[in-house]
């Protein structure tokens, strides 16, 4: 009976042994696919409410319950904290001119708070937003629609489309599916689901009106400020090598401020575009809004995840779009295409022989009408592909052969506070494990590599440049981001040291002392 009794124990401990060992090597794997890969895995084994099949046309129908109650779970309230230091400079100059001319200290500014949406795309706690919601912030709060409140940290950006990729620490948590947006149609019935004027869980019905805008939002912000009848601030600029990408869905469905972030979805529950601006004169919604394609959203945050920043190729121009005014000032005839007004030095249209003056009418064959038309092809590759662009060169017609190349802007910049995860969100950077390649060049056993480092952050402030390698914090050693999060749970004194190496080899050593 003993015997009987420790050959059923030996059973049942190998049993676990094999179960464990199954679960970790499938949770390193899931986390190695796409968010659309991981998404089929989530419905394919959950219980979930799943979106309708995604061969049913959405066109024409026009009961949305199911669609609200498959996406509304997924759509989050983002509520971000920003410290006002201008504003706390001039509180102290009032202070000393007149706070102390009565005896008394003037009241503290409180941080400014702002609110936005997002959407989860990961049952472990992903949440794809625009890059405008989470920008600079240094304390992120996101609260579900069942109403649990989790601190959220920024895995990345991509301030070229408006797109971050934020995380909390949750698990099972309802997702949003990811539709194709190749797919929509200009009159198919939406839905836009978000948190407008604080009103969480809000959802407004549309059509798509138009496809592939242009609407000139992203990236202005360096440059001086002008009215702009869309929902952010539009700016002027000199002319420069364009690297936003812009080729939003436009909507009817009503989006206001606090909408950014939150789902555009067709009638199947699919997610087919990330809300991020409107047009209006007043600042509320007056017809339009715009929602940037999942389809790009899709590389961009796969990205983010895998490699800690995008890598995106670049045709090296710039353009014009053509219409009746921009080829009277060009004293061209062509009123369709792109004017290639500049071409970078060393860049892949340079080298596929491209000029100045060249007119761009197709891209892998299909006509160029916008700008939009070239900048959402390219958007979705990456250094090395190839793409064909035809153009006319006077009165000729050439095909062209470019590679995409890499490029290497100057590092963003950005600066710490209570928790792990405003520490973690003021450094301003992104990180992904070192890989065998750079273990041996930095002579390092672990360690994370600095993947982008954005503007306004400590990384910035004290220059540690993307392709440094950090292998300890608070005097803990660092191997992942979770190393990170509990190191930076552990400052002495309010003193955050940072160790490591620059990208030439030379050794890293970083002390701040933290407000």
């Amino acid at each position: 009976m003993k015997k009987f009794g420790l050959t059923l124990l030996t059973a049942f401990a190998g049993a676990a042994v094999a179960l464990g060992g199954y679960k970790f090597a499938e949770n390193k794997y899931i986390h190695s696919m796409s968010f659309e890969d991981q998404q089929k895995v989530y419905y394919a084994t959950s219980n979930h409410l799943t979106p309708a099949p995604s061969n049913l046309s959405s066109a024409g129908q026009v009961d949305f319950t199911e669609a609200a109650a498959a996406v509304t779970p997924g759509v989050v309230y983002i509520r971000t904290t920003y410290t006002n230091h201008q504003s706390n400079d001039q509180q102290s100059e009032l202070q000393q001119m007149f706070g102390n001319m009565f005896g008394q200290r003037m009241p503290q500014m409180a941080p400014e708070m702002a609110s936005g949406s997002g959407v989860i795309i990961s049952p472990d706690g992903y949440i794809v937003t625009n890059n405008h919601v989470v920008d600079k912030a240094e304390k992120i709060e996101v609260v579900t629609n069942d109403h649990q409140d989790f601190k959220a940290k920024v895995i990345g950006t991509d301030p070229n489309t408006d797109l971050a990729l934020i995380k909390i620490e949750g698990h099972n948590l309802p997702i949003v599916k990811l539709g194709n947006s190749d797919n929509v149609k200009v009159g198919e019935w939406v839905l836009a689901v978000g948190n407008p004027f604080k009103l969480t869980s809000t959802v407004t019905a549309g059509i798509v009106s138009a496809k592939g805008r242009s609407i000139g939002i992203i990236g202005q912000e360096d440059n001086q400020q002008q009215e702009s009848p869309f929902g952010r601030t539009q700016y002027q600029q000199t002319p420069k090598l364009n690297q936003a990408i812009e080729s939003f869905i436009q909507t009817d469905a009503a989006i206001n401020p606090g909408n950014s972030g939150g789902a555009l979805v067709n009638t199947n529950g699919e997610l087919i575009g990330i809300n991020s601006a409107i047009a209006s004169h007043t600042g509320s919604y007056e017809g339009y809004g715009f929602a940037i394609p999942i389809n790009l959203a899709k590389k961009v945050l796969d990205d983010i995840q895998k490699f800690g920043a995008v890598k995106r190729g670049y045709v090296g121009i710039s353009f014009r779009e053509l219409d009746e005014d921009a080829a009277a000032d060009l004293h061209t005839d062509k009123t369709a295409g792109l004017y290639v007004n500049t071409v970078v030095p060393g860049g892949g249209a340079e080298q596929a022989g491209i000029k100045e003056g060249d007119i761009i009418t197709k891209i892998d064959g299909s006509k160029v009408y916008e700008s939009s038309d070239l900048q959402e092809r390219v958007g979705r590759l990456e250094p090395g592909d190839k793409i064909r662009l035809t153009v006319l060169r006077g009165n000729d017609e050439k095909n062209f052969t470019v590679t995409l190349k890499a490029n290497n802007p100057a590092p963003e910049k950005v600066a710490v506070t209570k928790s792990a995860e405003e520490l973690f969100n003021r450094i301003g950077a992104s990180f992904v494990p070192v890989n065998a390649e750079m273990k041996a060049k930095f002579h390092v056993n672990a360690g994370v590599v600095v993947t982008q480092v954005r503007d306004g952050g400590l990384f910035d402030y004290t220059e540690v440049p993307v392709g440094s390698v950090i292998t300890e914090i608070n005097k803990r050693p660092i191997a992942s981001i979770d190393d990170m999060d509990r190191a930076l749970g552990h400052l002495e004194h309010g003193v955050l040291t940072i160790s490591g190496y620059y990208p030439d080899g030379s050794k890293l050593r970083s002390t701040i002392q933290i407000q």
